[in-house]
């Protein structure tokens, strides 16, 4: 006997569940502390990351053992301090990305659980997904902050999920987002961010970069699309804007290593400019949705001492989208329009 399609509608609508909805919103995350310890800590997570560096572990495990833990520990707290502000508090790549989730958990109420998390340090994704679980939360969705998508940073976020949920008898329903580049709510946020910062200064730039942090051209040669997402990005930005190529230029910064990375390289790019006339120069960085080492120290203080001393005149550092109302805004709306979705329409029956 068939169902008729009155009765096949009503069999597959699901019972709605009385159980809260989890939200992880996840970031790069930064050591404990501005110290050598703290950083050695956080270093040794994120560097052996197959995702992040994809030698054999044979040649990699002993430079990294043997030399970069040893002397880069070091170098890198004291680049941590420069930013840091009060060392009591957490970096400031944490700070803001809770301001973020306090703004998000606002905007989708009692319903959704946000939490904040970070791949590597504190708070960890193992720590985050066992909080919401012990809250009830038998669904949970998964944003990572990172606009455009790639196997070092989003990607490396799935696998840490799946391994925290290895050896759990209950393990919940999953959703992730690949990445919000493309949205028109983002590129109208940047556009907005850009003029806004434009609008303190008393000067106006020569030339405009987008720094997106690098990659080895290896990955992208393997396959991985961010090249191609960052591109995109600056090419809607120009879009939106009406800037042109020769005003509005896409580099990559945070190289490491000896390999080839994707280029132009923003330090290079900067250290050049100055010799073709452009001595006016902004910067913004539309692959991190809040400010960290990478803008605050590399940037705003590394980058732009280099283009002055090469000659430049005048540089500005273009704040990330950090907790500005039209980020929160975006960030909520695709949670709840890309991720909770039916799940928040289950709980709203209830």
């Amino acid at each position: 006997m068939s169902l008729s399609p009155s009765m096949a509608k009503e069999l597959e609508k699901r019972l709605p569940d009385p159980s809260p909805i989890g939200l992880m919103m996840v970031n790069l995350g930064s050591p404990d502390a501005p110290t050598a310890d703290a950083t050695r800590r956080y270093l040794f997570e994120f560097l052996h990351d197959y995702r992040v560096v994809d030698t054999s572990r044979w040649i990699w495990c002993p430079i990294l053992h043997g030399i970069i833990l040893r002397i880069r520990p070091a170098r890198s707290a004291k680049a941590y301090a420069s930013i840091w502000g009060d060392p009591q508090e957490e970096a400031p790549l944490i700070r803001i990305t809770r301001d973020q989730v306090a703004g998000v958990q606002a905007r989708l109420g009692e319903r959704v659980i946000v939490e904040t998390a970070m791949r590597y340090g504190n708070p960890s994704i193992p720590d985050t997904l066992d909080r919401l679980m012990e809250q009830g939360c038998r669904q949970i969705a998964v944003l990572p902050l990172y606009p455009q998508y790639a196997g070092a940073t989003t990607a490396s976020v799935y696998d840490k999920v799946a391994k925290s949920l290895i050896g759990q008898w209950d393990v919940p329903e999953l959703r992730f987002l690949r990445d919000y580049y493309r949205e028109p709510a983002f590129i109208a946020a940047l556009a907005d961010s850009l003029s806004d910062h434009l609008a303190t200064l008393d000067w106006k730039p020569d030339r405009i970069l987008t720094s997106y942090h690098g990659l080895p051209q290896s990955y992208v040669d393997k396959g991985d699309p961010y090249q191609r997402e960052c591109l995109e990005t600056t090419e809607l930005l120009r879009a939106h804007t009406g800037y042109d190529a020769t005003l509005l230029q896409s580099t990559f910064q945070s190289r490491f290593g000896p390999k080839a990375w994707l280029q132009p390289y923003t330090d290079k790019t900067l250290e050049a400019l100055p010799e073709q006339g452009v001595k006016k120069v902004a910067v913004m960085m539309p692959g991190f949705s809040a400010d960290c080492l990478e803008t605050l120290e590399e940037i705003a203080i590394e980058a732009e001492e280099s283009f002055l001393e090469a000659g430049g005149t005048h540089f500005t550092a273009v704040p990330c989208l950090n907790d500005r109302a039209d980020h929160i805004d975006l960030l909520a709306d695709i949670s709840r329009r890309r991720l909770l979705g039916d799940w928040l329409d289950e709980v709203e029956e209830c």
